[in-house]
């Protein structure tokens, strides 16, 4: 091999070898992270004719959007984000006395109207309460911009029903609630028993599965309205009463008195909750999963809504990356860089969401758990908002 060849390939190897490290060989064009796909989660809990027979209006009735679909434009001209929530979940979202809507996934909304707006206020954000059976057919027809509904993540919803779920924002699982006086201190002792469940939903859908598994026979009681079921157990037409456990806690607080009642143990299911879009718009598929992503590294690198304005003098590259003082990471999503501030700013980190509507000073006192940072033993992680990206660093 001559000479002069042997720098040209030592330098084509260099550059392989940190490619590699980035994550593959795509060209600049095209960032290796563009090319990888996460592998879709294996749940097979989705085939049930009660949980099909719900979801299938959505597939039909409003289908998703062509690729290519702007979202944010629409939502600006509008100058408001149209967001479906549960409205009938206390601390996660419930209408008040005076008709304003509060709770943790109201609050997701308000994340996602301050990161496109720079105002998360009242009037930027449109809430439209719906049940369990409609939520997915105005989200595929357009009529609401994004569901933040304590909506489980699942392998039909992500593929054949047309919807992308951003980072989980709540990690959850099925329970059953009994009462105190009831003898009722396992699954099993709900043999022959009655159970109100919630219809369309994967909880109906978990409590079959799991009571088949186990031989144990029931007599469902299903309602659509959530408040329905609630008020059904509360009466005394059922045995138990099942959905995630933060819902029972919550909504708990409204049964005559809450004190007679106990969650059992065992949890039945995972739920992972959060917000979810339409396939077909990348962009606001983006920004919707980079708004939520700002709130956990927010309270991983200390941002609060209280020091926000003193970060932007910070030393650390990352913290004013995060910002928008430093590069023009909202840019590429065609918002403003300091997106991430507004949302801090505006509505807070992850923890005083959770605070807030689910937190200690709360009536509900829900332990964060895996709802912690990675840091802390939970599942909250943000990839990196403020670090240099591959091609840049070669």
């Amino acid at each position: 091999m001559s000479r002069k060849l042997f720098p040209v390939f030592a330098l084509l190897i260099v550059l392989s070898m940190v490619l590699a490290a980035c994550g593959g060989a795509a060209p600049a064009e095209a960032p290796a992270e563009a090319a990888v796909e996460e592998p879709a989660e294996e749940v097979v809990e989705e085939p049930a004719a009660t949980e099909a027979a719900a979801e299938a209006p959505a597939a039909t009735e409003g289908p998703a959007p062509a690729e290519g679909a702007d979202t944010l434009s629409k939502v600006q001209d509008l100058g408001v984000l149209n967001c479906g929530v549960s409205g009938a979940l206390l601390a996660f979202s419930f209408v008040e006395d005076d008709g304003s809507m509060s709770g943790f996934d109201a609050d997701y909304c308000r994340v996602v109207a301050a990161a496109v707006f720079g105002d998360g206020g009242a009037e930027m954000v449109e809430f439209r309460a719906s049940n369990a059976s409609e939520r997915f057919p105005i989200l595929q027809s357009g009529e609401i911009d994004v569901l933040s509904r304590n909506t489980t993540w699942t392998v039909s919803r992500d593929t054949s029903l047309g919807f992308n779920f951003v980072p989980t924002t709540f990690y959850d699982g099925q329970g059953m609630l009994v009462r105190r006086d009831s003898g009722i201190t396992t699954l099993e002792d709900l043999d022959g028993g009655t159970v109100c469940v919630n219809a369309g939903t994967t909880t109906e859908k978990n409590l079959a599965d799991v009571f088949r598994s186990r031989g144990i026979e029931y007599e469902p009681v299903v309602f659509a309205e959530s408040n329905d079921v609630r008020l059904a157990y509360d009466e005394g037409r059922c045995d138990g009463w099942t959905t995630d456990k933060s819902a029972l806690i919550s909504n708990g607080q409204l049964l005559a008195v809450p004190a007679d009642h106990v969650i059992l143990e065992e949890t039945m299911s995972k739920e992972p909750l959060g917000p979810l879009v339409r396939h077909g718009d990348d962009n606001w598929f983006d920004i919707v999963k980079w708004s939520v992503n700002c709130t956990f590294q927010a309270e991983e690198l200390g941002i609060t809504s209280e020091n926000v304005d003193e970060m932007l003098g910070s030393d650390d590259p990352v913290v004013l990356n995060t910002l928008g003082v430093e590069g023009d990471l909202g840019q590429a999503m065609s918002i403003d860089n300091d997106f991430c501030y507004q949302v801090i700013k505006q509505v807070g980190n992850y923890e005083e969401i959770y605070n807030r509507n689910l937190g200690p000073d709360t009536p509900y006192n829900v332990p964060r758990g895996l709802n912690s940072q990675w840091t802390d033993g939970g599942l909250l992680y943000s990839p990196q908002i403020g670090r240099a990206s591959c091609r840049e660093r070669v």
